[in-house]
């Protein structure tokens, strides 16, 4: 009976293989016969953008056929010999004959395996370690100092993060070197320059096909600032503060952020009470307290946890009291 493969897709391929069981009428991916033609690839920074599904092919399993025991002719037991006889010695332990030594059988006498961490001579003892005392200190000769150099080099000294720290200049290479890899990686053509304010590295990344970079009120471009300096942290031993801003979107965000507190500022101070507004990251966050800072009469703070931390805007009750 020919057997017919079912063909399946999804986003992962487990999710495919799951379809295509489903469709067979099987339980488990243990009853099929499973063929992955094509992995699935996820899009860019989480996003749909650039996704690919996975395609599979499934077939159920042919049943399998149990083979029956035969047994030895003569009616032979595990410890007889060839002859059927008993090659049991006189105190009930098992023997074997030279034919089965000789043919490696079933009863044939085994080489005894030495034990381990036991010496090979009696007369060979192992040192005893004294309390406290590390392995690494009994290879080493009575008060010879420990070797603190790195990759065995004995005599230079263990260098600490902080010595081997870049300066800002190199940090903000090692930045940009990686956003254009980035974006060489994603197939997308922009240009990118970085510049160095008060310690400030910033990075500013143009061109109309990196707006794919920018994400749904800038979580991807979060993501790629986040990315970028674990980068620089690790190949520099440190990373400076850091700031990016991809075709101008950081700058246009600045600017509708201030002109939204404005407005809400104005509206606690007319109805009173207090207005929480929609949760925003940290950067964003501080666009809104510098401006609410500006505006007499009302004062701003913080509530909740990240993701779902927002700016809360309420009257100064400070200033009414004046």
């Amino acid at each position: 009976m020919v057997r017919e493969w079912v063909e399946a897709t999804g986003s992962t391929v487990d999710i495919a293989v799951q379809a295509a069981l489903q469709e067979l009428g099987l339980e488990s991916r243990d009853q099929a016969v499973v063929e992955v033609i094509k992995e699935g690839k996820p899009g860019i920074l989480g996003s749909a953008w650039r996704a690919e599904d996975a395609v599979v092919k499934v077939m159920a399993k042919p049943p399998d056929r149990k083979r029956r025991r035969r047994r030895g002719r003569g009616g032979k037991n595990r410890g007889d010999g060839e002859s059927g006889e008993d090659t049991r010695g006189s105190d009930g332990t098992p023997t074997t004959t030279p034919d089965q030594r000789a043919k490696g059988g079933k009863g044939a006498e085994r080489p005894r395996r030495e034990g381990r961490g036991k010496a090979q001579n009696a007369g060979e003892r192992q040192p005893v370690k004294a309390a406290g005392e590390t392995r690494e200190s009994t290879s080493r000769g009575a008060g010879e100092p420990r070797d603190r150099g790195r990759g065995g080099q004995s005599g230079e000294p263990e260098r600490t993060p902080r010595e081997e720290e870049a300066s800002i200049e190199e940090q903000a290479k090692v930045a940009e070197d990686f956003v254009k890899g980035l974006l060489g990686a994603f197939g997308l053509e922009g240009t990118v320059t970085t510049t160095i304010d008060d310690d400030i590295l910033k990075i500013d990344v143009t061109g109309d096909q990196t707006e794919a970079l920018v994400g749904r009120k800038g979580v991807i471009m979060q993501s790629v600032l986040e990315i970028t300096r674990t980068v620089v942290q690790r190949k520099t031993f440190g990373a400076p503060r850091m700031r990016i801003d991809i075709n101008g979107y950081a700058e246009r965000r600045r600017e509708a952020l201030k002109i939204y507190a404005a407005r809400q500022a104005e509206r606690v101070l007319e109805d009173g009470g207090e207005v929480m507004l929609e949760p925003m990251n940290a950067a964003d966050r501080k666009v809104v307290h510098d401006a609410v800072a500006e505006i007499a009469g009302v004062r701003s703070y913080s509530e909740g946890e990240d993701p779902d931390r927002a700016v809360v805007i309420s009257k100064d009750e400070a200033n009414d009291d004046e």
